[in-house]
């Protein structure tokens, strides 16, 4: 089954390629596309900064958790 699945997996790729890269029509399409392409990874890319920056934060965020744990537990009377 995972044999068949990857030989159609294969095929479907191959035959895009072949229709992009080797047919006038497929030709035009790619030129239509490249426009939105471009925009597509410039938006992934600002997304990868936002999440790099989020995820800073919240590194940020549990060292002070930690800190202020551990602040509390010093003060902290046990009988």
């Amino acid at each position: 089954m995972r044999i068949a699945v990857a030989s159609a997996m294969g095929a479907l790729i191959g035959g895009a390629a072949g229709y992009f890269f080797l047919t006038e029509r497929g030709r035009v399409a790619r030129r239509q596309f490249a426009p939105a392409i471009d925009e597509l990874k410039r938006e992934l890319g600002d997304l990868g900064k936002s999440l790099e920056g989020a995820s800073g934060l919240a590194r940020e965020g549990w060292k002070l958790l930690q800190e202020l744990a551990e602040d509390d537990s010093r003060y902290r009377v046990t009988h």
